[in-house]
């Protein structure tokens, strides 16, 4: 049995864990030692590609099956979708993808099912464009996203939405992030030609870098002593957008896994800064990125809506609250999260938010700043939350625009602003505007003469 054969199966059962049983994707496509890099990348892009894809893959599969309802065993199903999503989204040549598909049939244990699995396939091949076109007539089915998320970007972004739902379903680009700390960041681009990586686009004074096609981090130039980082041009927003200054204090809550923590510590020197989060496993990765890019910072465990169990008492002249959310702005990069968000979970993390924001901002100093920061790309997750808090918190005010101010030459015709009736606080990036992730920010000033504690 071939080892394309033995990836195929590995996929079905993958994406079997995320579709059919709820399982996040990153944590079900686990490193396999064993594998080849060819076979690694192959996996991987058979399993994100069949779950960007996966309702309007699982709708065709509806329509090519003999009987209407038939049944699958469940990871028969996800195989055979699996070889649609290769026959429609890849380049794979044909007879490769159907005879692979079916060989993996075996290594499922299920033989019998092979003749079923190439019939599907072969009919797909013949009859597709007849049977897209009739299940594209639904549009949740057209864009594979489920129906109460298209309404509600529909609400949220009217016009934009379309563009948006297209995004989602793009495979992301590699945006980078230079360490401006290491001698010679300015000639990095030049490095990275030298090693045959081509910089499609710069941001912000060349320190965010899109290149032209995904590498792997070990392709980078000196990655691994911390001369560059992976996070999207939307993410580096945070930092300039917090604008800490020499020599003060900063929480970054919520920090996990640590990359606007290294940002933060890269773009001044002398910053003391707190990186917390709840989830003391998760820090282990905010810890490993710090040692690769040879800075420091006070990692803690705790919970940021109990600042009793873990505060010193001193007051931050900066907080960055990257607040968890339905992460429906990084559809690209997690297409899981169609098939695993609900829309009842969305009240739900909008109250934590709200909480949240609440809970941190006592711990700000007067005329300090902290950066409210989401990558969902729902209203009642981002503007509504702040809003709110804007409302009943007189010592707050919405500084986004100011904020914002320097970076004009870099964000021009780059963002959507305001909420669903064209106004509302902080700054809305829709998914794909740039090639950039979707996020929202709202940057809030405390009052000077606000009363502390």
């Amino acid at each position: 049995m071939s080892a394309s054969a033995a990836v195929r199966a590995r996929a079905a059962r993958i994406v079997a864990d995320v579709a059919l049983r709820g399982r996040s994707l990153d944590v079900a496509l686990t490193h396999d030692p064993t594998a080849t890099r060819q076979e690694r990348g192959l996996l991987r892009a058979l399993c994100y590609d069949s779950i960007r894809w996966y309702p309007r893959l699982d709708a065709l599969l509806n329509r090519l099956l003999s009987r209407p309802g038939q049944s699958l065993e469940p990871e028969i199903r996800t195989l055979t979708i699996v070889g649609l999503c290769q026959l429609l989204y890849t380049d794979i040549p044909a007879h490769a993808a159907v005879a692979e598909t079916v060989a993996a049939t075996r290594l499922l244990r299920q033989p019998r099912a092979a003749g079923l699995v190439n019939a599907i396939l072969r009919r797909c091949q013949r009859e597709h464009e007849d049977l897209l076109a009739r299940i594209d007539a639904s549009p949740a089915v057209r864009h594979a996203h489920p129906q109460w998320l298209m309404d509600v970007l529909q609400s949220d972004w009217g016009d934009h939405a379309e563009a948006i739902l297209v995004a989602n379903n793009r495979r992301p680009p590699l945006w980078l992030r230079v360490n401006r700390r290491h001698e010679g960041a300015a000639n990095y681009p030049e490095r990275l030609q030298e090693a045959g990586i081509e910089v499609a686009a710069s941001l912000f004074g060349g320190t965010a870098l899109r290149l032209q096609r995904a590498v792997d981090v070990t392709e980078l130039p000196g990655f691994a002593e911390g001369h560059a980082s992976v996070q999207d041009a939307a993410a580096q927003l945070a930092t300039h957008l917090l604008a800490p200054q020499a020599g003060e204090r900063v929480l970054d809550a919520c920090a996990a896994p640590g990359g606007k923590t290294g940002h933060l510590l890269e773009s001044v020197d002398s910053l003391e800064v707190v990186a917390l989060d709840v989830a003391g496993e998760r820090l282990v990765r905010v810890e490993q990125n710090l040692t690769r890019l040879q800075l420091q910072a006070q990692v803690l465990t705790g919970d940021a809506l109990q600042p009793q169990d873990w505060w010193d008492g001193q007051p931050f002249h900066r907080i960055l609250l990257d607040v968890p959310c339905s992460a429906t702005g990084v559809i690209r990069r997690h297409p899981d999260i169609k098939l695993l968000r609900r829309a009842d979970d969305i009240p739900v993390l909008a109250q934590r938010q709200s909480q949240l924001l609440r809970a941190l901002w006592p711990l700000l100093r007067p005329g300090g700043r902290m950066l409210y920061a989401s990558c969902s790309a729902l209203w009642q997750e981002t503007g509504a939350v702040v809003a709110d808090f804007l409302q009943e918190q007189v010592q707050a005010q919405d500084v986004t625009a100011a904020a914002l101010a320097p970076l004009a030459g870099d964000l021009a015709g780059l963002v959507a602003a305001g909420g669903p009736a064209g106004a509302g606080p902080g700054l809305r990036i829709a998914a794909g505007v740039q090639a950039m992730d979707g996020f929202y920010y709202a940057v809030l000033e405390k009052s000077k003469d606000a009363v502390w504690p």
